[in-house]
């Protein structure tokens, strides 16, 4: 059954927006669209439009692969996942299209991993009797070095970043791990669904197979998660202490009333269908657990959270509450003048909070530590930076 809300009514607005913002949610972020403007004239028409999108892709890689150009073939088929993506995730059931979608982009991915210039492993790892969906990236010369377990946002999947083609991780000397956890991508296809507190469970099966692989330094295990996953990845260093530093980045750090109930209805309509709970009222009982303050005084590792000053989904004094909570060397960075979406930061020439975030974890792993105090950094549009 499609996930029904008291917001419902509502979904002419969003039908609008759709079309004319060419995506549903985050629209004080002007650096993006999901869709095609104007072509896509409601929600019920993106996996149809996308998926033709896809399509397309798919033919312009095959031609390129035949004619014996890997590299042209391997950057196409990565936008066609880019495609199938978000025509499978606009449909909030798993219905037989959408399973097919999901498998257009499964197979994309199979080729962009065919074509990378170092080795993606697909790997399914058991947890509480299912399995959990993961790719490791791994640097190229295989050498035993640090590893991030990347935790993507609710809208996210695994296949999306880091991107080979330009994978800021292994510029730093870090593997890199992506899952998909409960409610996300392929894990939702499976009906493995997410709970208030369930996601760390997982990552802690993920880490248990990390500390197997020759590759991976067992001592310098971090997490980074962004949007949604900026609250699962907290979560994940407060029960798992082998992580050695967290980083969370635009922020979902309070309550999700803001999300929930205020921002688009996309959020709420999604995230019901990620935790299988067709129920609103059940499901708004589940969420009033969805907080960071009860948990992030057991976080044992340096933590850096990274927000936005306007986020609208998580107000900055929600941010503070967390970090005044911490009991560690924390630091916390604010974006001037952002939202949500810190992909393309006025105050960072223009890039995402990434590169910074991972430099921030290479220097901690070689003891720069930030006060147990604590440290805010306001980064704004001619400043330095975090730094």
């Amino acid at each position: 059954m499609p996930v029904t809300t008291r917001r419902d009514s509502q979904q002419w607005i969003l039908d609008y927006l759709s079309m004319v913002e060419g995506k549903d949610r985050n629209f004080a972020g002007i650096d993006h669209t999901l869709w095609p403007p104007r072509i896509v004239k409601s929600l019920a028409m993106v996996p149809k439009v996308m998926r033709k999108i896809g399509d397309e892709r798919v033919r312009l890689a095959e031609a390129a692969e035949k004619r014996g150009h890997g590299a042209t073939a391997g950057r196409v088929y990565r936008l066609a996942c880019d495609a199938y993506r978000t025509a499978q995730h606009a449909i909030m059931e798993t219905t037989q299209e959408k399973i097919d979608l999901y498998g257009r982009l499964t197979e994309c991915y199979d080729r962009v991993i065919r074509y990378a210039d170092y080795p993606i492993e697909r790997v399914d790892i058991p947890w509480e009797g299912k399995e959990i969906p993961t790719l490791f990236h791994i640097l190229p010369d295989r050498r035993k070095a640090p590893c991030v377990l990347f935790i993507p946002g609710m809208d996210m999947t695994k296949e999306q970043s880091p991107d080979p083609r330009d994978n800021v991780f292994h510029e730093r000397g870090m593997h890199v791990m992506v899952m998909d956890g409960p409610g996300q991508g392929e894990s939702n296809i499976r009906a493995i669904y997410a709970t208030h507190d369930n996601y760390e469970r997982a990552a802690k099966a993920v880490i248990d197979w990390l500390v197997t692989r020759p590759e991976v330094d067992s001592e310098r295990i971090m997490v980074l998660g962004n949007s949604m996953g900026s609250y699962w990845a907290p979560r994940v260093a407060a029960y798992d202490k082998r992580v050695k530093a967290c980083v969370a980045a635009m922020g979902c750090f309070g309550d999700k009333r803001d999300m929930f109930e205020k921002a688009s209805p996309h959020f709420k309509q999604m995230w019901m269908y990620m935790s299988g709970i067709e129920n609103e009222d059940e499901f708004d009982k589940m969420a009033e657990k969805m907080v960071l303050t009860d948990i992030a005084g057991q976080i044992a590792c340096p933590t850096l959270l990274v927000a936005g000053e306007f986020d609208q989904l998580s107000p900055l004094e929600q941010a503070y509450e967390v970090l005044e909570e911490l009991r560690v060397p924390k630091e916390i960075w604010i974006m001037a003048d952002e939202a949500h979406r810190l992909t393309a930061v006025s105050g960072l020439a223009g890039l995402s909070f990434y590169p910074w975030a991972l430099d921030w974890l290479k220097e901690i792993l070689d003891g720069k530590l930030p006060p147990k105090e604590g440290k805010r950094v306001y980064v704004e549009k001619g400043g330095g930076g975090p730094w």
